[in-house]
Protein backbone atom coordinates (compact mmCIF):
# COMPACT_ATOMS: atom_id res chain seq x y z
CA UNK A 1 0.00 0.00 0.00
CA UNK A 2 0.88 3.18 -0.87
CA UNK A 3 0.66 6.46 1.64
CA UNK A 4 -1.94 8.11 -0.90
CA UNK A 5 -3.89 5.14 -1.06
CA UNK A 6 -7.51 5.46 1.36
CA UNK A 7 -7.42 2.84 4.14
CA UNK A 8 -9.14 1.79 6.78
CA UNK A 9 -7.85 3.39 10.41
CA UNK A 10 -10.23 2.40 13.34
CA UNK A 11 -13.98 1.54 13.99
CA UNK A 12 -15.32 3.13 17.73
CA UNK A 13 -16.92 0.74 19.16
CA UNK A 14 -19.56 2.28 22.17
CA UNK A 15 -18.57 -0.46 25.45
CA UNK A 16 -19.63 -0.41 29.10
CA UNK A 17 -16.99 -1.10 30.48
CA UNK A 18 -13.26 -0.97 27.95
CA UNK A 19 -11.03 -2.72 30.64
CA UNK A 20 -13.43 -5.81 30.08
CA UNK A 21 -13.27 -4.93 26.45
CA UNK A 22 -9.73 -4.73 26.23
CA UNK A 23 -9.34 -8.47 27.85
CA UNK A 24 -11.98 -9.71 25.86
CA UNK A 25 -10.37 -8.47 22.43
CA UNK A 26 -6.72 -9.10 23.77
CA UNK A 27 -7.38 -12.89 25.73
CA UNK A 28 -9.95 -14.16 23.63
CA UNK A 29 -10.17 -12.41 20.03
CA UNK A 30 -6.09 -12.04 20.27
CA UNK A 31 -5.95 -8.80 19.08
CA UNK A 32 -3.12 -6.84 20.93
CA UNK A 33 -3.94 -4.14 23.52
CA UNK A 34 -2.69 -0.23 23.33
CA UNK A 35 -2.96 2.56 25.36
CA UNK A 36 -4.86 0.22 28.31
CA UNK A 37 -2.36 0.75 31.26
CA UNK A 38 -2.82 5.16 30.22
CA UNK A 39 -6.57 4.57 30.10
CA UNK A 40 -6.30 3.04 33.95
CA UNK A 41 -4.43 6.20 34.85
CA UNK A 42 -6.98 8.55 33.80
CA UNK A 43 -4.14 9.74 30.54
CA UNK A 44 -6.23 9.18 27.45
CA UNK A 45 -10.42 8.78 27.21
CA UNK A 46 -10.39 5.05 26.01
CA UNK A 47 -8.50 2.15 24.66
CA UNK A 48 -7.59 0.38 21.75
CA UNK A 49 -6.76 -2.89 20.63
CA UNK A 50 -4.64 -3.04 17.32
CA UNK A 51 -6.24 -5.79 14.11
CA UNK A 52 -2.89 -4.51 12.25
CA UNK A 53 -0.56 -2.43 11.51
CA UNK A 54 -2.89 0.20 9.85
CA UNK A 55 -6.16 -0.74 11.79
CA UNK A 56 -7.51 -0.04 15.55
CA UNK A 57 -10.67 -0.59 17.56
CA UNK A 58 -11.16 2.17 20.11
CA UNK A 59 -13.51 0.98 22.74
CA UNK A 60 -15.39 3.97 23.81
CA UNK A 61 -16.82 4.16 27.17
CA UNK A 62 -20.36 4.56 27.00
CA UNK A 63 -20.15 6.95 29.48
CA UNK A 64 -18.44 9.18 27.15
CA UNK A 65 -21.41 9.41 25.13
CA UNK A 66 -22.84 12.52 26.44
CA UNK A 67 -19.70 14.73 25.48
CA UNK A 68 -19.35 14.07 22.32
CA UNK A 69 -19.48 17.13 20.93
CA UNK A 70 -17.32 17.74 17.85
CA UNK A 71 -20.80 16.87 15.36
CA UNK A 72 -24.35 17.91 16.19
CA UNK A 73 -26.26 14.98 17.48
CA UNK A 74 -22.98 12.78 17.96
CA UNK A 75 -23.84 11.39 21.50
CA UNK A 76 -26.94 9.72 19.66
CA UNK A 77 -24.48 7.36 17.63
CA UNK A 78 -23.84 5.73 21.22
CA UNK A 79 -26.09 2.34 21.24
CA UNK A 80 -26.70 3.04 17.11
CA UNK A 81 -26.64 -0.38 15.77
CA UNK A 82 -23.93 -2.03 13.37
CA UNK A 83 -24.49 -4.89 11.58
CA UNK A 84 -21.00 -6.42 12.14
CA UNK A 85 -17.44 -6.08 12.00
CA UNK A 86 -15.23 -8.24 9.71
CA UNK A 87 -11.97 -9.68 11.14
CA UNK A 88 -10.09 -11.51 8.09
CA UNK A 89 -7.37 -13.61 9.29
CA UNK A 90 -4.66 -15.92 8.35
CA UNK A 91 -6.07 -20.14 8.26
CA UNK A 92 -4.16 -21.16 11.52
CA UNK A 93 -5.08 -17.62 13.14
CA UNK A 94 -9.10 -18.50 12.63
CA UNK A 95 -8.74 -21.80 13.78
CA UNK A 96 -7.04 -20.52 16.97
CA UNK A 97 -9.40 -17.99 17.27
CA UNK A 98 -12.55 -21.12 17.25
CA UNK A 99 -10.19 -22.97 19.88
CA UNK A 100 -10.22 -19.58 22.44
CA UNK A 101 -13.92 -18.65 21.55
CA UNK A 102 -14.85 -22.40 22.50
CA UNK A 103 -12.18 -21.93 25.33
CA UNK A 104 -13.96 -18.73 26.55
CA UNK A 105 -17.45 -20.08 26.46
CA UNK A 106 -18.36 -17.56 23.70
CA UNK A 107 -20.98 -18.98 21.80
CA UNK A 108 -20.33 -18.87 17.63
CA UNK A 109 -22.00 -19.37 14.59
CA UNK A 110 -22.01 -22.59 12.39
CA UNK A 111 -19.43 -21.64 10.07
CA UNK A 112 -20.08 -20.92 6.23
CA UNK A 113 -18.54 -21.33 3.31
CA UNK A 114 -17.85 -18.52 0.17
CA UNK A 115 -19.37 -15.70 1.98
CA UNK A 116 -18.26 -12.66 -0.20
CA UNK A 117 -16.18 -9.92 0.82
CA UNK A 118 -13.24 -7.44 0.47
CA UNK A 119 -11.08 -9.88 -0.64
CA UNK A 120 -13.33 -11.91 -2.76
CA UNK A 121 -15.34 -15.14 -1.37
CA UNK A 122 -14.20 -16.72 1.86
CA UNK A 123 -13.03 -20.22 2.60
CA UNK A 124 -14.49 -20.21 5.81
CA UNK A 125 -16.59 -17.20 8.51
CA UNK A 126 -18.37 -17.40 11.70
CA UNK A 127 -19.70 -14.77 14.51
CA UNK A 128 -19.55 -13.94 17.89
CA UNK A 129 -20.68 -11.50 20.18
CA UNK A 130 -18.05 -9.15 22.36
CA UNK A 131 -19.07 -8.81 26.16
CA UNK A 132 -21.10 -5.61 24.76
CA UNK A 133 -22.97 -7.35 21.78
CA UNK A 134 -21.01 -5.96 19.18
CA UNK A 135 -21.26 -8.74 16.30
CA UNK A 136 -17.87 -10.08 14.77
CA UNK A 137 -17.25 -11.83 11.99
CA UNK A 138 -13.76 -13.87 11.72
CA UNK A 139 -12.90 -15.54 8.56
CA UNK A 140 -10.25 -16.26 6.36
CA UNK A 141 -9.73 -16.27 2.43
CA UNK A 142 -6.94 -19.07 1.94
Amino acid sequence: MTENMTRLDHVVLWVRDPLASADFYDRTVGLEPVRVAEFSKGEVPFPSVRVNDEALLDLMPLTSAERMTMLPGSADSAGHPVNHICLALPRAAFDALGTRLADHAVPVSEVSHGSFGARGDATRSFYFRDPDGNVIEARHYD
